[in-house]
């Protein structure tokens, strides 16, 4: 009787936790928050200044699409895959007082439209990056910024490229 219930046990464990795994996203890259000193840095890099529609790719918790809305007067657009950091980047624009400002939307970077955006940021992994540049180049107008926190975008050499501690941002502007 005690063998019955210990594998009943087990198989619902089993059950559970396949369950909750199978709720999880795919995920290309994984969620490492940029500092503030870099989202700064990032951010008057590319020049974000009233006016501008910020997009951030990937957004996280929301922080580089809140702070251009609250330091910089833009507004924005984070996407991010995870439904989890929509909700607490949703939660850190409402404690910041920017949600007149700033959206997030559960999306796959692939799929969306970028075409609204001046500016562009993202902290992805470089095989990411070199997948959306052709996309990038297509939908976003002359003049656009596009700023990447550590990765580059191969041989489409950065117009400058700045050091913020251990990190590195690479700007580029589309012609």
């Amino acid at each position: 009787m005690m063998n019955n219930v210990k594998n009943w046990l087990i198989a619902l464990f089993v059950c559970v936790c396949t369950s909750v795994y199978a709720q999880e996203p795919q995920l290309d890259v994984p969620y490492v928050p940029t500092n503030q000193e870099t989202v700064e840095k990032m951010l008057e890099l590319a020049g974000v200044k009233p006016g501008d529609v910020v997009y951030d790719l990937g957004c996280g918790d929301g922080r580089i699409v809140i702070t251009a809305a609250k330091k910089f007067g833009a507004t924005g657009v984070g996407v991010d895959l995870n439904p989890q950091r929509i909700k607490e980047a949703n939660q850190n624009a409402q404690k910041a007082g920017v949600t007149d400002k700033v959206k997030f939307v559960e999306g796959n970077l692939f799929d969306f439209d970028f075409s609204k955006a001046n500016v562009v940021t993202m902290y992805l992994l470089p095989s990411v990056n070199l997948k959306l540049r052709s996309k990038l180049q297509k939908e976003l107008k002359p003049g656009s910024r596009i700023v990447s926190h550590d990765f580059d975008m191969g041989d489409w050499e950065a117009e400058k490229v700045v050091e913020v501690g251990n990190d590195k941002v690479y700007l580029w502007t589309i012609r």
